[in-house]
């Protein structure tokens, strides 16, 4: 007897669907799994003979054949069993078959029948949406989170014994009570704790207005990773179909297993990361943290620590916002749509032009080595950071968050409904002929970005990169025009060394 039920593959990020056919006929007794699957595919036989036999129902004495279509799709991890298990009985003849018509299965078996998580019930549910699927059987641990996609039934069942009883027509269990709330709601740190640094918190507002890239830089003890771990607390909220793409993409790395994901993450990789780690890769490929940090922050302290070789490898995903992974004849593309921070010291010892600098010229060299200018050259705003005066530290901070994220969101909003329609969400985003028909300067503008060019001041790239940020600037000041003032404000903060650069009124 021939059984066929649907499941999904995890491609990347992507569900793909997958149908397990099971096939029993007379012959030896033999469980065989066809369809590229890797070892823990293989070594599901084993869970699906022991999880039925201890769930009280029997395990065929025949010749079984479970095939995970289409055969050239590689299969990899635990989520198949439950599905596999299913097939068994209703070929057996155990369940029936009809019902499987319009369901689709996915979770880990125990040897005891338990229905365990496993990574990806979100991407999994929006795959059986788009597949048409009427519902899906998931682990009980799994159905808060696969019950966010709208439009499908999640039934979330603890054991075997309990998704056969739904197949044949039980009653579908209630989701699972929303955990009880066991800390307060993270707040992120504030702006308000920052005292001088007046050009530092400018440049995070224009980089949380526009998305923009950031590097801080200047001797330790400045404020730079304090500055950075403040960026959170201005960007504005995620909307639903965002929170979904990141609730998606860290359900699937397994690093969220229950709920919406509401607020933006932060990633701050060590130094030591590798360019697999940082960008991703791996066999299968997995996500990396810059994959992690899509539609938020990805902070990179101590920026000329870290590998020469990770570095570059951010390059493609800064200019493209997604980068794709090509092993064994596949490619997979992962979304990296993030605010780069990136905090650095000006030298070794970080004192570079203090008597207390003691960094050879050789030493000097290597520091610069390991930022190389095409990465530099795709980050927007490079600052200076120097100490606080003491006059500084004693005086009220710049700004607050709350002010702060108030302007940010006015920003937000009037790039959202310029860019309507186009599928950007804000200025960093911006296409060079959304940039032409944007950024329009009056003829003091062109002059001052036409002399930055042919100076060598500025790349190609650099040049449009200076436009979006002065129509960031704009923005923020509440204005359709961008002035020549936006424009040489721009210029000073895409210079390194920047540290009094002022919003133009």
């Amino acid at each position: 007897m021939l059984a066929r039920i649907a499941t999904f593959a995890i491609d990347g990020v992507d569900p793909c669907p997958v149908w397990v056919e099971v096939d029993i006929h007379s012959g030896l007794p033999a469980f065989t799994i066809v369809g590229l699957g890797d070892a823990a595919v293989r070594e599901s036989r084993d869970r699906i003979r022991a999880a039925i036999k201890n769930s009280g129902f029997d395990f065929p004495p025949q010749r079984i054949t479970a095939n995970l279509a289409p055969a050239f799709l590689r299969k990899a991890g635990p989520g198949f069993d439950t599905a596999i298990a299913l097939g068994v009985l209703a070929a057996s003849g155990q369940i029936p078959v009809h019902p499987l018509a319009d369901v689709a299965v996915f979770g880990e078996l125990s040897l005891g029948g338990d229905l365990r998580d496993a990574p990806g019930a979100l991407a999994v549910a929006e795959g059986a949406r788009r597949a048409g699927l009427r519902r899906l059987i998931v682990p009980r641990e799994s159905a808060r989170e696969a019950a966010l996609v709208e439009g499908l039934e999640v039934a979330g069942v603890p054991t075997l014994p309990a998704a056969a009883s739904v197949l044949s027509g039980g009653p579908v269990p209630e989701l699972p009570p929303a955990p009880a709330a066991t800390r307060a709601r993270h707040v992120p740190p504030d702006l308000a704790d920052v005292r001088g640094q007046a050009t530092a918190v400018l440049a995070l507002e224009i980089a949380a207005a526009g998305g923009h890239n950031l590097m801080l830089e200047g001797p330790p003890g400045t404020g730079k990773t304090m500055l950075a771990r403040r960026l959170p607390s201005i960007l504005p909220a995620m909307t639903r179909p965002e929170a979904i793409s990141v609730t998606r993409i860290h359900s699937v790395a397994g690093l969220h297993r229950d709920g919406l994901i509401t607020e933006r993450p932060f990633r701050a990789p060590h130094h030591t990361i590798s360019p697999a780690g940082l960008v991703g890769g791996g066999s299968p490929p997995r996500p990396g943290e810059a994959t992690l940090a899509d539609l938020g922050v990805l902070f990179l302290d101590e920026l000329s620590e870290f590998q020469r070789s990770s570095l570059d490898a951010l390059r493609q995903p800064l200019e493209d916002g997604r980068v794709t992974i090509v092993r064994g004849q596949r490619a997979l593309v992962f979304p990296t749509r993030f605010i780069l921070v990136a905090a650095t010291n000006p030298c070794p010892c970080g004192f570079a032009g203090d008597d207390r600098c003691e960094c050879a010229e050789a030493d000097l060299r290597r520091h610069r080595r390991r930022l190389s200018g095409p990465l530099l050259d795709r980050l927007d705003l490079l600052i200076d950071v120097q100490r606080p005066t003491e006059l500084e530290l004693r005086s009220p901070a710049v700004t607050s968050s709350a002010q702060a994220a108030a302007r940010v969101g006015a920003a937000r909003e009037r790039q959202r409904v310029r860019l309507a329609g186009t599928g950007f969400r804000c200025n960093a985003e911006m296409s060079a002929s959304l940039v032409r028909s944007y950024v329009r300067l009056d003829d003091a503008g062109e002059r001052v970005l036409s002399r930055a060019y042919v100076t060598g001041a500025l790349s190609a790239r650099g040049r449009q990169r200076t436009l979006r940020v002065a129509r960031t600037m704009a923005d923020l000041a509440g204005r359709d025009r961008v002035s020549q003032a936006d424009v040489l404000a721009a210029l000073a903060l895409r210079q390194r060394g920047a540290t009094d650069v002022r919003l133009a009124a």
